[in-house]
């Protein structure tokens, strides 16, 4: 499975990740907000996610903001 990048991902695609599910269009709001994810971790910030993010390192990148 090729890793959904959180910087170009619709609300549907981050859906898509288990670990995510329900929270897409949460993280493309904070994302829009922010200008975009420099890291994974930044994704601990995003309402409702913190502590649930570990491990999906491998189904998520960061790509260019």
């Amino acid at each position: 499975m090729t890793p959904i990048d959180v910087n170009t991902a619709t609300a549907d695609e981050l859906d898509a990740v288990a670990a995510l599910q329900g929270h897409g269009p949460e993280i493309v709001r904070y994302r829009d907000e922010r200008g975009g994810f420099s890291d994974l971790r930044q994704l601990e910030e995003v309402p409702g996610l913190a502590g649930k993010v570990d491990g999906i390192s491998t189904a998520l990148t960061v790509g260019e903001r």
